[in-house]
Order: C-alpha cells, then sequence, then structure tokens
C-alpha cells in the first residue's frame, strides 16, 4: 500500500505562499559537537518571534522508549508530560524578509516518508532551498578561526566555505537523507558542518553556532543578528583560555594544534584537507582521545575546586 508523505504532517488554518523562502533545518539526535546546529536553532526561535505554521506527526516518527519524554509527578499524580514536538516556524528577520525553521527530534522511522514529506510542505509552501547546520569535531585549536565544510545538491552552491576532499563513508542521518532525496528530485539544498575543537565537542560552544549563523546569513542574504553568539563565544573563549593557562599539559597539546593549524595554512593547505597532513589525520597531531581526556580531567580538576566549565 502506497503511503501518503501528507499524512505525516498537519498545516495550519492559513497557509502563507512563501516564493521561495529557505527554509533552515535541525534536527537533534545526530552528531552535533559544540551544541553548534542546537544553539543556532535556539537562538533564532528566541530572537525572532515564531509562528508554528505546520506540526509533524511524531507518535508515527519517533521511537519514545530510545528517548524518553520527560513527565512531571507532584505528590499523587502526573501533572505534566512535555510532548516532543517536530514543527515548521514561519519567522521574519530583521529586515522583515521571511524564513522557515524545521526543527525537533531527529525521526527515528519512516526517513524515506519524512523526507518526502518536507519536499511536499516546501511545494506547498513555495520554500526555496532547504539548509541544515550542525558540528563535527575536528583536530582544530580554539584560538585559531573556525572552519565551515559545506555541501549542496548543486556545486553552485558550495561558495566560500571548505569542502571535504575525499569520498567518506559515514553513519547516515534524516538531514542528510532529506539533502540526498531533494537533490533527487532536482531540488536546491545546502549544509554546514562547522569545525569544533574535539577537545570541546562534548561542551557547548558558541563560537561553532556563531560560525554557522554567519554561514546561513552569507547563503541567504537573511539579516539574522548574532550579537548574543559572538557575545557568548568571546566569554566562553575567555574562560577555556584560563583554565588552559592553568595547566602546562593541556597548554602544550593546544599549542601542538597550533603549529600544525598554521602550518597548513601557510602552506596554503585547506584545513580540512586530504592526506596525512590536514586535520583530519596527521602524525604529529595529538589525537582527539589524548586531548580530550586531558582537558576533560583538567576540567574535572576545576570543577572540583567550585570552577565553572565552558558551558555557556
Amino acid at each position: 500500500m502506497q503511503r501518503d508523505p501528507e499524512d505525516l504532517y498537519e498545516l495550519g488554518a492559513a497557509v502563507p505562499d512563501l516564493d521561495g523562502v529557505a527554509m533552515l533545518h535541525y534536527l537533534e539526535g545526530f552528531m552535533d559537537a559544540g551544541a553548534a546546529g542546537r544553539r543556532l536553532a535556539e537562538h533564532l526561535v528566541t530572537t525572532f518571534e515564531p509562528e508554528t505554521i505546520a506540526t509533524f506527526d511524531v507518535d508515527r516518527l519517533i521511537d519514545y522508549r530510545s528517548r524518553r519524554p520527560m513527565m512531571t509527578y507532584s505528590f499523587d499524580h502526573w501533572e505534566d508530560y512535555d510532548r516532543p514536538e517536530l514543527t515548521v516556524r514561519l519567522m521574519h528577520d530583521s529586515s522583515g524578509s521571511p524564513f522557515l525553521l524545521l526543527a525537533g527530534p531527529e525521526p527515528d522511522h519512516e526517513w524515506d516518508l519524512f523526507a518526502a514529506a518536507v519536499r511536499s510542505l516546501a511545494d506547498r509552501l513555495g520554500a526555496g532551498p532547504l539548509i541544515g547546520f550542525h558540528g563535527i569535531p575536528m583536530g582544530v585549536p580554539h584560538t585559531r578561526p573556525l572552519g565551515v565544510i559545506t555541501h549542496a545538491t548543486r556545486a553552485e552552491l558550495v561558495t566560500g566555505q571548505q569542502r571535504m576532499p575525499d569520498r567518506l563513508q559515514v553513519p547516515g542521518s534524516a538531514s542528510a537523507l532529506l539533502e540526498l532525496r531533494l537533490g533527487q528530485a532536482g531540488r536546491d539544498a545546502l549544509g554546514f558542518a562547522v569545525h569544533v575543537p574535539h577537545y570541546l565537542a562534548q561542551a557547548v560552544y558558541p563560537a561553532a553556532s556563531a560560525a554557522l549563523l554567519d554561514a546561513v546569513t552569507s547563503a541567504t542574504g537573511l539579516d539574522l543578528p548574532g550579537d548574543a553568539l559572538h557575545e557568548a563565544a568571546q566569554l566562553t573563549n575567555a574562560e577555556i583560555d584560563r583554565q588552559v593557562s592553568e595547566s602546562a599539559e593541556v597548554a602544550e597539546l593546544v599549542s601542538a594544534l597550533e603549529r600544525q593549524y598554521d602550518a597548513l595554512a601557510e602552506a596554503g593547505q585547506d584545513t580540512a584537507g586530504d592526506g596525512e597532513d590536514s586535520l583530519l589525520g596527521g602524525e604529529e597531531m595529538p589525537t582527539a582521545d589524548e586531548l580530550a581526556a586531558q582537558f576533560e580531567r583538567f576540567l574535572a580538576e576545576q570543577q572540583g575546586r567550585g570552577d565553572t566549565p565552558p558551558d555557556r
């Protein structure tokens, strides 16, 4: 029996005609180093006034037993249920231009039908390119500019950002499948993956979210102020610098990353580049496990003294 993708979502009473506006998307559950994508999605929702215009059927898409929603028990009865929401919200940037944000938990089921449903929804709304974003751990120091890898359904959409040089086989995600299926259907879609220092991959790292915001604004022309993210990034980096300076061992590991980063930049190589000397490889670079273990152990010691880790 053929399944109807439009059964997966419900549109609001008034369906706007958006004539090619960007639909941003962030689905929580896949890799997102530094909480880069999640923090950006939260920034957009809190900065602008979102209006929910479509809601997906989470009962069909989500496996509640793998990530149980929170419920509130009050004395002698269940008081509240934090129901997951996967929605499309309409917002307007600082200049009044509209854009969409698809956000919520990554579906556990019916990925292909979900991709078809998003395509159907985009067609009904007249939405233009779909743009995803998230963070990936990379062997880079927090003291250098963060790179952003871009990928898209057409080569012409890939401008001004870094590209992965090789073919890779990686675990899939609903966002990646969505981009693939849209490309196969002749629709424009692209995504951004910001490099997050691998020793900060488990922390909230606002600098990565700010880099994603800059990439999104460059690709869309939207007026999306990022002052709050940039301010949080400065405060977080200052705290990281302070804590790194208190550990000679961690400082040396960060310094080793700086030397390799600078050597690649001086040689004119892409910092996400190919071969053994890239920041994806390299014999002299500290491993992710080594650097993360040293840094996390140091942060744990600071917490034991009452200090706060870089989780702003």
